[in-house]
């Protein structure tokens, strides 16, 4: 028998490389079949689990994503692909906040693609991730649509846990897009903050001292004719700064504001009153983003 003496080490160093960076998965695709959009793919891995709650009345079939690991530290990774059917409509959402912590040096990522068929209509609006002091995220997502295929995706970023008097002055945010129709590319754009990103988060000409900032995207053929109604509705709204263009089928919308709630709220409203606008759905919003 070998025996291999092993020196003696902190405790703290022992627990931290018995830490293991989990996987998450989830694969979710509906279809259009007898006449109605049903489920056609459910796949989910720990810590990711797919709800699949009753809609309401009148609006799409929902599913909604929940993290029970209660958030990402370092070397995390989510892997999430949903995707529907020629003529098939689909909400997905999340059912919570994704809370990113502090990491010791290895990054969270978390890859989303989306994939809507001809004359397909999908919504995926993720409640906001909020990003510690310290943590390193990595978020792509991409987006894959064919034909007449229309969508509206959305992403929110929180800077700190204003809450606890928490700013973010290190770390890495890497959040990018992809868009593509009928496999060419027709956007792409990405958020790289490095190192010590305090200065950019405070400068006038960056981030303007803001908490919280948020995407909304909507991609169709007509997405442009919108694009006058998406200003109307951010006109009233208070707290924050919001841009809105369009180009190449595509009608994108920024949101900038120092209170992460007044960001939530626009985000919210932009985002229901364009699902009613393109698509004559009812404005209103989940019942998980109504608490």
């Amino acid at each position: 028998m070998v025996q291999v003496a092993v020196a003696d080490r902190p405790e703290e160093a022992v627990r931290e490389e018995k830490k293991v960076a989990v996987h998450g998965a989830a694969t979710v695709r509906f279809e259009h079949r007898h006449g109605e959009t049903r489920l056609a793919t459910l796949y989910h891995h720990d810590p990711l689990r797919v709800l699949m709650p009753t809609p309401r009345r009148d609006d799409l079939p929902i599913a909604v994503l929940a993290t029970t690991s209660g958030g990402m530290v370092g070397g995390d990774r989510m892997d999430i692909a949903l995707s529907v059917g020629p003529g098939a409509r689909a909400l997905v959402t999340t059912q919570a906040a994704e809370k990113v912590y502090r990491s010791t040096g290895a990054d969270c990522r978390i890859d989303t693609t989306l994939s809507v068929e001809d004359g397909g209509w999908l919504e995926w609006m993720p409640q906001e991730a909020i990003v510690f002091e310290g943590s390193r995220l990595r978020r792509l997502t991409r987006i894959d649509l064919s034909g007449e295929s229309r969508i509206i995706a959305g992403e929110m970023l929180v800077f700190g846990r204003a809450a606890f008097g928490e700013t973010v002055t290190r770390g890495l945010i890497r959040d990018a897009w992809e868009v593509a129709r009928d496999g060419r590319l027709i956007w792409a754009d990405a958020l790289h903050l490095d190192d010590d990103i305090a200065e950019v988060l405070a400068h006038p000409a960056g981030f303007g001292g803001a908490a919280a900032c948020a995407t909304l995207l909507h991609a169709a053929p007509d997405a442009a004719a919108h694009l006058d109604a998406v200003r109307a509705l951010a006109e009233p709204l208070k707290g924050g700064r919001i841009g809105a263009t369009a180009l190449d089928g595509l009608l994108i919308v920024r949101i900038l504001g120092g209170d992460a709630r007044a960001v939530r709220r626009a985000y919210a409203v932009l985002w229901s009153g364009l699902r009613s606008e393109a698509a004559g759905l009812p404005t209103r919003l989940p019942r998980l983003w109504e608490v």
